[in-house]
């Protein structure tokens, strides 16, 4: 289907990434895979490639490009190439947006250079022991000093990506206790640097699937934070955390979408090569009627994406629609994976295939970033019920 979505740039971009996906990330993603996550070395790569600096303000060293298309581009060529580039994501999609939206000008000059040279590694850590969606449940608490100078952070944090190799993490944390009227009241955010005294990295987690991604616990025993890292106001934090949620939803909808798209590619590629009873597997009409109705869910997804897309960059893409958007396109790529995975038979359980991987990768989808339950529930009241 014709796509109006992208440019004659973002193409020269996508050409440009995918030559770098070839020669840099696809010789070695198995030794990442075998090891957990990626060298930290590589992270000064994607820096050298620009991929860090597309939306920073020229002032700071970055492209002051205000479109999020070149991060979808991103998305569809790891997936197309079954690679990940890591926690990496995180450092963009979802810290970002707090440095710039809620930065000062002292703090965008001493955060950005760094940001963009990958000098510092950030990651956002918002989910805590027990407490799972329900961000108004944190127990992480900073307590101003009676001198004022700083705030001192205590508590622990758990499924943070980009957690073992991040050099500053943006805590939530209560600063005050919640009201009656407002539970989600009292929370505020704090860019911490990682080599302060009292904050440690627990264990990298072991999870089922984005195996090169670094997921970490972290805690914080009377850790010393500069008032200077405060971003935004005190006990703002749960309505600043609420204004990113809908591009991080995009973000998920979207990458689900390219790796639906990706599984379709890796079975149409596999069912041609392989042969059974004397005849390709691509042959057989349950084949073909599989792989079809997998490319009209995928053209339906890719709609969907493209539109929320739009809508993001236009900054019109409201709470409900991005809801709408990550319900549906992560549904899809569920469906369409495990279909893609069954055409490959036993192979397909075998991680030395990249239809393997991306099953497993795909599952956290319906998970974070809000499960599907919640989606429903936004999309429901949307609506008025």
């Amino acid at each position: 289907m014709r796509r109006t979505v992208f440019n004659e740039d973002h193409e020269a971009f996508r050409e440009t990434l995918r030559a770098f996906i070839e020669a840099e990330v696809v010789p070695v993603h198995d030794e990442w895979f075998a090891a957990g996550q990626v060298p930290r070395e590589f992270y000064y790569k994607l820096a050298e490639l620009g991929l860090f600096g597309i939306s920073v303000p020229e002032e700071f060293g970055g492209a002051g490009i205000d479109s999020h298309k070149f991060e979808a581009v991103q998305y569809e060529e790891t997936a197309r190439a079954g690679v990940s580039f890591g926690g990496s994501g995180v450092h963009v999609l979802l810290a970002l947006p707090y440095i710039k939206a809620l930065g000062t000008d002292e703090q965008k000059k001493r955060y950005l250079e760094k940001f963009v040279s990958a000098e510092e590694m950030w990651a956002l850590a918002m989910t805590e022991p027990g407490t799972g969606s329900d961000l108004a449940g944190m127990k992480t608490t900073a307590k101003l000093s009676e001198d004022g100078t700083h705030y001192v952070l205590n508590g622990s944090k758990t499924f943070i990506t980009g957690g073992v190799h991040a050099d500053r993490v943006i805590v939530c944390a209560r600063t005050s206790a919640p009201t009656a009227e407002d539970r989600r009241f009292g929370i505020s955010l704090f860019a911490v640097d990682t080599k302060s005294e009292g904050y440690s990295i627990g264990r990298k987690l072991d999870k089922l699937g984005l195996r090169t991604s670094d997921t970490a616990e972290l805690a914080f025993v009377d850790v010393k934070v500069p008032v200077e890292d405060l971003l935004g106001e005190e006990n703002k934090g749960f309505y600043y955390l609420g204004s990113n949620l809908p591009s991080e939803r995009w973000g998920i909808a979207y990458g689900a979408y390219a790796q639906a798209k990706a599984a379709v590619r890796f079975a149409k590629e596999y069912v041609q090569d392989r042969t059974v009873f004397g005849k390709t597997v691509a042959s057989f009409q349950n084949t073909k009627f599989e792989l079809a109705a997998c490319q009209a869910e995928v053209d339906a997804a890719e709609a969907v994406a493209d539109r929320a897309l739009e809508a993001l960059d236009a900054g019109e893409l409201t709470a409900a629609e991005a809801a709408s958007a990550k319900l549906f396109n992560t549904e899809v790529a569920h469906r369409v994976i495990d279909k893609c995975l069954q055409l490959h038979g036993g192979y397909g359980f075998m991680n030395e295939y990249p239809i393997a991987r991306l099953y497993a990768d795909n599952r956290v989808n319906r998970i974070y970033g809000g499960t599907s339950e919640v989606m429903k529930m936004i999309i429901a009241k949307d609506m008025g019920l």
